[in-house]
Parts: structure tokens; sequence; C-alpha cells
């Protein structure tokens, strides 16, 4: 993908730009159009038969007459949903999972809960604080409590 997004740009040099010299060099594309291409081959992927020894083919019948691009990307088995819990392929799944309201990211509660949505609950915490060293020989701190919300997966 990073090869094959690379572009040429050239500069010119010479006397008012008039490009006596002219100097090129490959340039890598930005991330985010690297990472676009790669998603759209993930998307357009094709699964294939595993039958060993035989030609490659489609594994979906009525698409079996639509040529294999040499850039395609193949798979041969689905991914598993881990979304769900699958004790036999050690999949825990999402369900009870602590996720994140307010982000967007992997951890955030839409992505992370699958759409199932999510509970709220108050969670208490008690621990020493403000801890000080009496001479001799002892530390005193005070017991302090903090209230934080807790978002989990249904």
């Amino acid at each position: 993908a990073v090869a094959k997004l690379m572009s040429v740009d050239c500069r010119c040099h010479g006397v008012s730009g008039s490009c006596a010299v002219k100097t090129c060099w490959k340039t890598m594309s930005s991330f985010e159009k690297i990472g676009q291409f790669l998603k759209n081959k993930y998307e357009n992927s094709i699964q294939i038969s595993d039958r060993p020894k035989k030609k490659l083919r489609r594994k979906d019948k009525s698409q079996r007459k639509i040529p294999i691009g040499k850039e395609d990307l193949l798979y041969v088995n689905k991914s598993p949903n881990y979304c769900v819990e699958d004790q036999k392929l050690g999949i825990p799944g999402t369900q009870g999972r602590e996720c994140n309201r307010t982000s967007d990211g992997p951890d955030g509660c839409n992505l992370l809960c699958c759409g199932r949505g999510y509970n709220t609950h108050v969670v208490r915490h008690v621990e020493r604080c403000e801890c000080k060293f009496v001479w001799c020989c002892y530390v005193r701190c005070r017991r302090c409590e903090t209230m934080t919300d807790v978002h989990t997966c249904k």
C-alpha cells in the first residue's frame, strides 16, 4: 500500500526559475490516505474456498464467474464476532467491559459495546490521603472518598 501510493515530486532549479536542472524524488502519501486505501481493500476483500491443490476460486457460488484480481485482498475464514462470548474460541466478549462514554476511539462505549448500549453506576472509592510523617515513627493519614461514574457494556 505504501509503495503503490508513492508519488513523484519535482522541483526546478535555474536562473529565474528557468528549470535548467530538474530534481525529482518519490514522496510517501499521507498516513490517512494509506489507511483509507487499506480499509477499502479490507471492506472489498474476497472469501475463497480452502480446497488445497486446486486453483483459487471464490467461496460465494453466485460470484465465481467474476475473476480474482492480482491485487485483491483474499481470506479463507471469516473473523469471529468478538462482541459475543465464545468459550470454544477463547473470546470473552464485551459484555461487562468498562468503557469510556465520551470517547470516539476503540475504548468508547458506542464501539466497544457493539451497539448494545451500556449501564452507568456510581462507584465509591475510599483511600488514604494527605499522609504526613509524624516523628517518630508513624504516618498519619486522612480517609478520602471519591464518587465516580463507571460505564459497562450491556
